[in-house]
């Protein structure tokens, strides 16, 4: 198998497909990044200062470039969620091999962006049964892990039942700050 780098692999199941951003995905993907009900449900950790929430056409194809570069750089993947039923970008996720010294080293970290009218556990439980298992061996890692928010009571609920648990540990970013609401699943 090629790395996820070299060549990026697209999922699908009946109601999703997972595949590569595109700048096609620019105005779908703006609606998602300036939902005012989605936006304080994105993992920012460790991100530099940016909230991800896009207001412009311009900044959502600038998000969309870096997107490209961390890419190229081998520094994450992000695909774009699209629901098939009208061919529309609802959200992206984004996974990269985590190497720390805290608890979660060697940890595929998954974010998960979606447009609010999709956050419900239904929704959340159809995209990561997409990807959740291909993780392992695509960034050859033994845990993943992703954050919810206590606020985001549908992605919680779609985690455990996905058989994640919380973890007690904290996320220590590049500076030391220490992040916490983190959820993980063991191969």
């Amino acid at each position: 198998m090629d790395s996820v780098y070299v060549s990026c692999p697209e999922f699908e199941n009946k109601r999703f497909l997972l595949r590569f951003i595109s700048i096609d995905d620019c105005d779908d993907l703006l609606k998602v990044y300036s939902d005012n009900k989605a936006v304080p449900l994105f993992n920012s950790d460790n991100c530099g200062g940016d909230n991800f929430y896009y207001k412009t056409h311009e900044r959502m194809k600038e998000a969309l470039d870096y997107w490209k570069f961390e890419y190229d750089r081998k520094g994450f993947v992000r695909w774009s969620i699209i629901d098939k039923k009208d061919n529309s970008a609802i959200g992206t996720i984004e996974l990269f091999n985590r190497e720390s010294k805290d608890y979660f080293n060697n940890c595929g970290l998954l974010r998960l962006d979606l447009r609010s009218d999709y956050e419900t556990k239904d929704n959340i439980i159809d995209i990561l049964k997409i990807i959740i298992d291909k993780t392992y061996q695509m960034f050859e890692c033994s845990m993943i892990a992703t954050k919810a928010l206590p606020i985001a009571k549908e992605r919680i609920m779609a985690l455990k039942e996905l058989g994640f648990s919380p973890a007690e540990n904290k996320l220590i970013g590049h500076d030391g700050t220490e992040y916490s609401s983190y959820y993980f699943i063991k191969m």
